[in-house]
């Protein structure tokens, strides 16, 4: 019974963070399209840089929320699903302990260091053989690509 309150307390954590995910998104948004940056700042170049800088800083904060707000809506649907809590990978449950620290958890710390350590793909699916991947019989051979043959007849 303590995994299932501790999920339900997870699960609030979750709407929690989703509304304020959003909120903040829809306000960096909202200033990046028609806000601070629209308006002429009057300054020299190294006011307009300072002032471009802090719209990319902007832009890419707004893009990893953007990121985490996918991987909690991900996060609740597996929770409605009832699949939450477990690994993707092997199917034993996640440690609570890391629940807490990773709500959006996906994988057991186990299958988690092997995809990291592989650098790729999860459960070996990663060690993928790319000599098979041609478009001739023999991939050692080499082709011949004239430009003609990517050119493309737009005018249809």
């Amino acid at each position: 019974m303590p995994r299932n309150e501790a999920l339900l307390r997870l699960h609030k954590t979750l709407l929690g963070r989703r509304f304020e995910l959003r909120k903040r998104l829809g306000m960096e948004l909202d200033d990046l399209s028609h806000g601070k940056g629209s308006q002429p700042s009057g300054g020299d170049a190294a006011d307009a840089a300072f002032d471009s800088s802090g719209e990319e800083i902007a832009s890419q904060l707004a893009e990893l929320e953007a990121k985490e707000l996918a991987q909690v809506e991900r996060a609740l649907r597996r929770l409605k699903q009832g699949t939450y809590g477990k690994c993707e990978t092997c199917s034993c449950k996640i440690p609570v302990a890391r629940l807490n620290a990773l709500p959006y958890s996906t994988l057991c710390i186990k299958c988690q260091r092997e995809m990291e350590t592989e650098g790729g793909w999860v459960g070996g699916r990663g060690d993928s053989d790319w000599t098979r991947v041609a478009d001739q019989h023999n991939p050692m051979e080499d082709r011949v690509v004239n430009l003609s043959d990517l050119e493309i007849d737009l005018s249809k």
